[in-house]
This record gives C-alpha cells, structure tokens and sequence, in this order.
C-alpha cells in the first residue's frame, strides 16, 4: 500500500518530548513545527531519520525548506539559533536556496575540469616545449588541486603546493609551477569564473636572476669537469660545444646525426621557431657523441625512456654540487656563454652568431632568412671549430684537465 504524504503539527518542541515523536502507521514522514521559534520544524521519516528543517519566507509569499543538520548532531537549542538567524536574513532579503544553489555550482566548476578548457586553448597558442611545460606543472605538479572548487582554492593552499615542489624539485622549479598557476588563474578570472588569483602574494622559493649570465673561463672549465661520470653529462659539454637549446640536445635522436659529416639535422617540428636548423660539429662534440653507446630499438641518444633525457632538476643539483660555483646559474647561461664568447673573444660576426643559435631576426629574419641558411653553413662550420678549440684550449691550460 502506498503511504500517505506527510502531516504537520505546530507544537512547542522540547528534549522530552521529541523522543516521543513518531510516525503514524501508513504515513512516509511527518513534520512537527516549533511554536516557540518561527520557521523551524523538525522532519521525522518513517526510517528513523529526524532532521531540523527551516521554512523562511520568499517573495510572492512562496518559501523552501532548508536542512539545518540531523536531529542527532544538532542539538535544540542550537537549531532554534540557526532558524532565527535564516528568519532574520530572509526578512532582509536574502534568498537562502539561491545561495545553496550557486554554491552548488560553484562546488562543480573544480581546478580539474577547468583545466582541460585552459589546456586546450593553451595548446593553441603556445609553441609545444612551452605547453609541454605548462601541461607537466598544472596537469602533474598540481595533481593535488584537481578535485578541488577553483573558487574556493586559497593562497595558503597555493603556497603549501609550491614548497613541496621546490623541495622535490627544486626552487626553480616551484617558480615556473607559480608562474604557470598564475597564468591559468588570471584566465580564470577574466573568465568569470573566480573572483581573485590565489596565487598572487605567494612567495617565490629562489631569487630570480636577470638573464644575462656569462660563465667566466674557470667557470666554464669547473662545469666541464664536473660533467662528467653520469648520463647528465654529455648533454651539458653538448650544450656548451654547439650553443643549442636544453630540450634540442636532451631529445637529440640518431637519425639527425650524420657522424660522417660531423653534422647534426635539427628538423623543424623539434625546434623554437618551427625551422629546420643544421648544426655543424665540432672534434670535440664528435669525440662526446662517439662514446656515447647506441641502444636497440632506441632512437634518442640520451634518456633511458621515451622522450629523451628528463630529470633536469636532481641532475643540475648534483652537477652543481661537484661544481662548486657560488654564483647561482642556469643551463640556459650556456648557450648564452657560447653565443657571447664567440663575438667577444673569437670575432665571429653577429649574423653568423644568430645563425648558430638558430635566431629569426636581424640577418635571418624574412625572406633573406631561406637564403642565408645555405650561405651561412661554411662559416657555422668554422665558428664552431674555433669555439671548440678554444675550450679545448681553456682545458688544457689546466693541470689535469681532459676532454
């Protein structure tokens, strides 16, 4: 037999008599409400269930019921408290139901679901090393975000987040995490869908520098002997000896590399500007390839996985370590140290310079670019020659230094 809707009564409850309440035989529920406080009423189920409920006033005189909590982790006294003050704000106007609504929808939108939105558009828009990178700091380094309400993501939260990437994986790194989260919760806010950035005022957890470093020789050379004994090693002497970027030499695969003409074929879906770049190679360069063992069924010359070598921020910490170099650097300030070197100390001319570091502009920019890439190959060949002498010559003016 289907049971009957729920009855109401209006009688002044009290911690003797709500014990004795119950629901008569054939009714689902039965609604007892407070004479004493206005609005509060107590939902009894035909299970057992009890539950403080609240009826305040709308506008046009329609009203909803809100739960207050259960009868068993509310106590009297405090669900009258809580009635009286819903009453109140309802007789100013507010609409308790439509809050409860929007928090429900606020709740929804989560770190995680907005974050495939931003992704795709940022893939869109970014070259694909800068979107890898901003993939691996909001999809992995902020796992723990995911399932949390964007608005309700809170600085301290934030800052929680960015200290345990730093001891992980390094203060620069926890740095390029804050500013990816930054980025993608300024987007949030000019979506509409969070009102501040959580990230702003946090702290950075390593002071950055201007990018204007320059190894000095003994630096240089206390790189070039710390570099030496693991898989991290080739890679950074690579860096130093041909001016390219950290993720070109990293993921540098077999198939680029014509040994024989000691040249390395970047092609263009593998660099910055999306063009296809020839880098010649220095003796030295090719003494480094040489002893670097080539694995079955493995394409990349460095990495023990797919992709090339990763772990960048535990290797740049143990190479530091053995280093032992007190001005903080990046492996960037390689690249920046080959290009500055060769204008400084070996006269090579500024065109020939961009044309190694694979620049689009000055020289190289428009249409002149296509030409000179072929014109340019004799005097690449010769710079590097020269710049791979010379630090071979910078090591060899130190007792017991060797390639």
């Amino acid at each position: 037999m289907p049971r009957r809707a729920a009855t109401e009564n209006l009688v002044r409850l009290t911690k003797a008599l709500i014990p004795t309440l119950c629901v008569a035989e054939g009714q689902s529920e039965r609604v007892v409400w407070d004479s004493e406080t206005v609005g509060l009423g107590l939902r009894l189920r035909h299970s057992g269930n009890a539950a403080w409920i609240v009826r305040p006033p709308r506008k046009g005189g329609a009203s909803r019921i809100i739960t207050l909590g259960s009868l068993a982790s509310v106590p009297l006294a405090d669900a009258r408290k809580a009635a009286a003050d819903r009453m109140a704000t309802a007789m100013l106007g507010v609409d308790h139901h439509a809050e409860r609504e929007a928090s429900k929808a606020r709740a929804a939108v989560t770190f995680g679901n907005v974050l495939v939105r931003y992704l795709t558009r940022q893939e869109a828009r970014l070259r694909p090393s800068s979107f890898r990178d901003t993939r691996r700091y909001l999809d992995v380094h902020a796992k723990r975000l995911h399932s949390l309400p964007l608005a309700d993501i809170r600085r301290a939260q934030v800052a929680a987040l960015l200290g345990e990437i730093a001891e992980r994986s390094g203060p620069f790194a926890s740095n390029r995490a804050r500013a990816a989260l930054s980025a993608f919760f300024a987007w949030a806010v000019g979506e509409g869908l969070v009102e501040l950035n959580p990230v702003v005022g946090s702290n950075k957890h390593a002071s950055e520098t201007a990018r204007d470093r320059v190894l000095t020789e003994g630096e240089l050379v206390a790189v070039w002997r710390a570099a030496d004994g693991d898989a991290f090693g080739p890679i950074v002497r690579l860096l130093l000896l041909t001016g390219q970027r950290r993720e070109e030499v990293a993921a540098m695969r077999w198939p680029e590399l014509d040994l024989q003409a000691a040249l390395w074929r970047l092609p263009g879906e593998r660099t910055k500007n999306g063009r296809p770049h020839d880098v010649p190679l220095s003796v030295a360069a090719l003494k480094i390839l040489a002893a670097v063992p080539m694995r079955d069924g493995r394409d990349h010359v460095f990495g023990v996985r797919g992709g090339g070598f990763s772990g960048f921020s535990k290797a740049k910490r143990e190479l530091d370590e053995r280093a032992g170099i007190e001005v903080a650097w990046r492996l960037h300030d390689l690249r920046r140290t080959t290009a500055t070197t060769m204008a400084d100390k070996l006269n090579i001319q500024p065109h020939i310079v961009e044309a190694i570091l694979n620049h689009i502009s000055g020289h190289k920019a428009g249409v002149a670019g296509i030409y000179n890439r072929a014109a340019y190959a004799a005097e690449k060949r010769a710079a590097l020659d020269a710049w791979g002498a010379h630090v071979l010559a910078l090591l060899e003016a130190q007792t017991d230094c060797s390639l």
